[in-house]
């Protein structure tokens, strides 16, 4: 019994001392000023969140699929349901300016 105790003491200390996870880069994003603005003059939080699933997918979900500023700004125009299984169709967003499409995309894209 005493074996046993000498070998867990050094193996608990170990896991004591072990670091924890490393934290995830934007883990926790937080949105621009700037970007919550066009987000909610556009209508896109009624569907996207940052922390939960909505109507859309999670804006860091989206960020983590890769896709080009161009490519998100196409696809927010003219969207295609496949990309995106187990949600409903978004309904194309043509009424967003360019201007305002082309600083939305690129905060989506920083959050890969």
């Amino acid at each position: 019994m005493k074996k046993l105790i000498i070998l867990l003491v050094p193996i608990a200390a170990l896991f004591a001392a072990a670091p924890g996870p490393s934290p995830k880069v934007n883990a926790d994003p937080t949105i621009p000023a700037e970007i919550e603005t066009l987000l909610n003059k556009y209508g896109c939080n009624a569907c996207h969140s940052i922390k939960k699933k909505l109507v859309g997918p999670i804006w860091t979900d989206v960020g983590a699929k890769g896709y080009s500023k161009k490519k998100i700004i196409k696809l927010v125009k003219k969207p295609e349901p496949g990309n995106w299984p187990g949600y409903p169709a978004m309904q194309p967003q043509t009424t967003v300016p360019n201007d305002a499409l082309d600083k939305i995309a690129g905060w989506i894209v920083s959050l890969k």
